[in-house]
């Protein structure tokens, strides 16, 4: 038989004779515990280094900047994975265990891979792990001993968090208007920022005696004071006001972790009374309330008449003496662009049916989902016909696509109103609670 099919048949059924080619496999950690470890550059240097003086074949560098913590989520380590099943390599090479793995699920596909002979060699700068029951079980153990440390790190920072609040010191960066204390034997401890503690009992008190909205002390914190956060220089967004002006901790108190039900007395020295921040929650659930990641229907879809800033909506809730409360939303100009905009607000109820208006004024077929109302239409029909039993002729004309999508405006969810609008070719403009097309005489 020819040498080379020895070789060849060798080579298969011996898979340790194949030589290993690597994938040099870098990772630096975004854990605490590991901000002193070699950085990937100095990872690739060491392990360079290693493979020329021992003459190993380099197919690839991968590098990654991920934790190892939880399974599956490193996208450059998942990709080698994959290669190693692909053939495009058969070993690793690496600084330590633990850059590989610190769960348990990351660590068996590892080992089954080697059973599969697969994966034929891990090499560290001072440990090979190869496919041997007693290599294996050490790899197991050095890489169970990191998912160890990193369970015990975790117990160990949450007794810390809860002993630190225990105490009454804030565990995080402190609240704007206080700073963090730099002081070792003061660690926890928070002072009032001088520069803007006394702002923020300004806050609470023009909101408290002089009745302001949130959206007016943005601008007088904005173009008035040019009123700068101490963490990232900032100004603060109106989501950003109305969570402090919610905030326990001006008066002394906190919750810790949010929402969590735990209440502590803080050991800083608040910055309003007790007194003042229930006045402040008075006047602002009476208010505009801007919404937390709510999404309104005609938002970023129309234009200031007067500035040309974009146009917002705000949710407003009035209770009723008798208990109703009823919900408004208003539509208005950001005045990112004028802060003097004279524009004025609209309720949503009042702009729809002027964009409805705008329907009877524009042709069907400027409306891009025409065959999207037909459909509907149809489907309404075929319903009609075959569950009530009403039989008609089944066409739909312009004037049944412009009803359904006055319907739509009227009554559609949210996404289904801006899928209508975003479909009108003119630009619309909003100005003095008056809507207007670019191409139609308002």
């Amino acid at each position: 038989m020819d040498v080379a099919v020895n070789a060849q048949i060798g080579a298969r059924v011996y898979p340790d004779v194949i030589k290993p080619r690597y994938c040099l496999y870098a990772r630096k950690s975004t854990e605490q515990d590991e901000k002193q470890a070699l950085s990937i550059d100095s990872q690739v240097k060491e392990m360079l280094q290693i493979a020329e003086r021992e003459e190993l074949e380099i197919v690839d560098i991968r590098r990654e900047a991920h934790s190892a913590k939880d399974s599956g989520q490193r996208p450059v380590y998942m990709e080698l994975l994959e290669d190693i099943r692909r053939g495009r390599f058969n070993a690793i090479l690496t600084w330590a265990p633990d850059r590989l793995s610190r769960n348990a699920g990351d660590l068996g596909s590892l080992v089954d891979m080697m059973d599969q002979q697969l994966l034929l060699e891990i090499r560290t700068y001072g440990q090979h792990f190869r496919n041997s029951p007693n290599e294996k079980f050490l790899l197991m153990i050095l890489c169970s001993q990191a998912k160890l440390e990193n369970d015990n790190k975790s117990i160990n920072v949450k007794r810390g968090l809860r002993t630190r609040v225990e105490m009454g010191l804030w565990p995080s960066v402190a609240p704007t208007g206080y700073l963090n204390q730099k002081r070792v034997d003061r660690k926890g401890q928070v002072i009032i920022d001088p520069e803007r503690g006394h702002i923020i009992k300004q806050m609470f008190e023009k909101v408290a005696y002089e009745k302001w909205s949130g959206r007016k002390l943005y601008h007088w914190l904005k173009f008035q004071l040019n009123f700068k956060t101490s963490s990232g220089n900032k100004n603060l967004t109106l989501s950003n006001i109305y969570l402090i002006l919610q905030n326990t901790f001006y008066y002394g108190v906190f919750e810790y972790p949010r929402k969590s039900g735990n209440w502590y007395t803080g050991v800083h020295d608040p910055i309003i009374t007790k007194e003042l921040y229930d006045l402040v929650q008075q006047q602002i659930s009476t208010h505009v309330v801007r919404v937390q990641d709510k999404e309104f229907a005609f938002t970023k879809l129309i234009t200031c008449g007067l500035c040309e800033s974009g146009i917002c909506a705000d949710e407003k809730f009035k209770k009723q003496k008798n208990g109703n409360v009823h919900r408004y939303v208003y539509y208005g100009c950001t005045k990112s662009k004028d802060k003097n905009c004279k524009s004025g607000y609209i309720r949503e109820e009042d702009l729809i049916e002027q964009l409805v208006s705008y329907l009877d004024k524009i042709e069907i077929n400027e409306i891009e989902i025409k065959e999207k109302f037909k459909s509907e239409v149809q489907r309404f029909k075929n319903f009609q016909r075959g569950v009530l039993g009403i039989k008609q002729k089944l066409t739909a004309t312009d004037i049944e696509l412009k009803d359904y999508a006055k319907y739509v405006l009227r009554e559609g969810a949210n996404p289904e109103k801006r899928e209508i609008l975003s479909c009108f070719k003119s630009k619309l403009f909003l100005s003095n609670k008056t809507v207007f097309m670019t191409n139609i005489a308002s």
